[in-house]
């Protein structure tokens, strides 16, 4: 197969192999600490949550998030981002014990929420520092295959997380608290993988660091201006684009798990753990399509370029989107996970090439920053919607098609680009 070809090519690159292990131990410990959150605060059987309690979780938790990200882009273009990755993650495994003890201690839910906040708050630094240093351990040739198989990687293991939460808890002690502590201890190994590299390795370029917090802050807005000018230059209008139709299918993400996540609740059975389990599944199925989708992708964005595979794969979730999800059983909705990890992969890849491809490096962590705004601003505005339309139990087919016009308007935008793009060449 190619990808196990492309990936003993990479496998030479040594500081990629320690990146990919921080990566790894890095969102394996994200699977772990956000099931135990689920669990926690719409799968506990005394919680009787809604749409709009999850919506205002996903707004509590992300919202303040999105304002770190701006900060966290800007830091990341002066820090070096070998220390963000190492101290990060020890501030992960503190903050993660402390959701712990809290969990036991049966605090008041805007306490626990805190305390949630603030590693999903971390976790902007880690993710768009592990972003923003892949193309320091790879060269140019190989960036697209590397992009498409660390980022995926590390979306396996996040899956793989979540199994392992469900471990923890059959085999270990059926309590969350004992879940975070678990996802706590892989943050660790994280720190821990990290210290395998040199402080200076993943750049930025050395006349970039500027060490004083005070600087880097206060120039935030002028160096987020800067990269928004970056982006609208007529060489990167196509990362521009790739972002706008990413954020849309991100918002179509949001909604659909939304709209999973009530069914698996309250439609798909009437016991907690069983739906719990059903939930599961998908995640499982999502992931195998996070798989696929590094596997085809390579080829696919290679030979229809990035923008064309994008607008393939939006264009693929219209379709299917409603073809599964409309009859609201079990088993199309599983295959609709499925296949929305592959589109949603496939184009995250495509775009992630796209940005780090065409943005400079001294501009890149700001990119990602912005990225990872948009994607949380958009993730939250699907909740919402989503908390307006759906009914107690999770079906609505007025959602289901809205989300498949959405993709397929991006669907149609993408190609459209793209042909201009050709035809001004």
């Amino acid at each position: 197969m190619s990808v196990v070809r492309d990936l003993r090519v990479l496998w030479r690159f040594r500081d990629f192999r320690r990146l990919l292990a921080v990566r790894l131990f890095s969102q394996g410990a994200d699977g772990v600490y956000q099931t135990a959150l689920a669990t926690y605060v719409v799968f506990s059987p005394e919680k009787q949550s809604s749409a709009g309690a999850i919506a205002a979780a996903m707004a509590v938790l992300l919202l303040p998030y999105s304002l770190v990200g701006p900060f966290s882009g800007a830091l990341l273009d002066r820090w070096r981002r070998r220390q963000v990755l190492l101290y990060g993650s020890l501030l992960r495994t503190l903050l993660a014990s402390v959701t712990a003890v809290l969990i036991v201690a049966d605090v008041p839910d805007w306490l626990f929420y805190v305390s949630a906040l603030c590693v999903t708050a971390v976790n902007r630094f880690v993710l768009s520092g592990l972003s923003a240093a892949l193309p320091r351990v790879v060269d140019g040739e190989r960036l697209v295959v590397a992009n498409s198989l660390s980022p995926t990687a590390g979306t396996l293991a996040a899956t793989a997380g979540a199994g392992l939460a469900f471990v923890v808890r059959l085999a270990v002690w059926d309590s969350d608290a004992a879940v975070v502590l678990f996802g706590a201890a892989l943050y660790l190994c994280a720190g821990l993988m990290a210290l395998r590299m040199a402080p200076q390795l993943l750049g930025p370029d050395p006349e970039l660091v500027r060490p004083r917090l005070s600087s880097a802050l206060s120039g935030t807005a002028r160096d987020l201006a800067a990269a928004v000018r970056h982006l609208s230059a007529p060489p990167r209008r196509e990362t521009a684009w790739a972002l706008l139709a990413m954020t849309l299918m991100r918002f179509c993400y949001g909604a659909l798990l939304v709209t999973l996540l009530m069914l698996c609740r309250y439609a798909f059975t009437s016991d907690t753990e069983d739906g719990l389990a059903l939930l599961g599944v998908a995640l499982g199925l999502s992931g195998a399509g996070f798989f696929t989708a590094a596997v085809v992708t390579p080829a696919a964005a290679g030979r229809l370029g990035p923008g064309r595979w994008i607008a393939v794969c939006a264009g693929v979730a219209g379709v299917l989107v409603p073809a599964l999800g409309l009859p609201f059983a079990t088993v199309p909705m599983m295959v609709a996970a499925f296949v929305l990890g592959v589109t949603t992969q496939g184009a995250k890849i495509a775009t992630d090439t796209v940005v780090q491809s065409s943005v400079d490096d001294g501009f890149r962590g700001r990119t990602f920053s912005v990225y990872d705004v948009l994607f949380n601003v958009a993730f939250v505005g699907a909740a919402a919607v989503a908390a307006l339309i759906l009914p107690p139990d999770g079906r609505s087919a007025p959602l289901i098609v809205t989300v498949a016009v959405v993709y397929s308007a991006v669907a149609v935008a993408m190609a459209h680009f793209e042909r201009r793009s050709v035809s001004r060449q």
